[in-house]
């Protein structure tokens, strides 16, 4: 079992920043990627970026290239997300993902809400 805690997620004026980070607990040599997904309202949860464990494979949507930089610390299991030029159709809940051989683990989500 693994256990993901997020944290800051918050409101933001377009073009602002926000750094959300993911914490491992539990089962964390099992973990192969972490990343994180969103979820807007009407909309289908979404892939945002996911990194592995070896930080040799990284991966982004097209609509943060550029904007978003994902990065993780092995030692102490955290995942993070630096979110800079936010635009207001990125608001959404953001969930982090741990991806283990035995199964996908989400975290609960945290809300970025940017205003125009």
């Amino acid at each position: 079992q693994v256990q993901l805690v997020e944290s800051g997620g918050g409101l933001v004026q377009a073009g602002g920043s926000l750094r959300l980070s993911c914490a491992a607990s539990g089962d964390t040599v099992s973990i192969y990627a972490m990343g994180w997904y969103r979820q807007a309202p009407g909309k289908q949860r979404e892939l945002v970026a996911i990194i592995a464990r070896s930080v040799s494979s990284i991966n982004y949507a097209d609509s943060v290239k550029g904007r978003f930089a994902i990065s993780r610390d092995n030692a102490e299991n955290t995942a993070y997300l630096q979110m800079n030029s936010l635009k207001p159709e990125d608001t959404a809940v953001y969930y982090c993902i741990a991806r283990t051989f035995g199964g996908d683990y989400w975290g609960r989500g945290t809300q970025v809400t940017v205003s125009s």
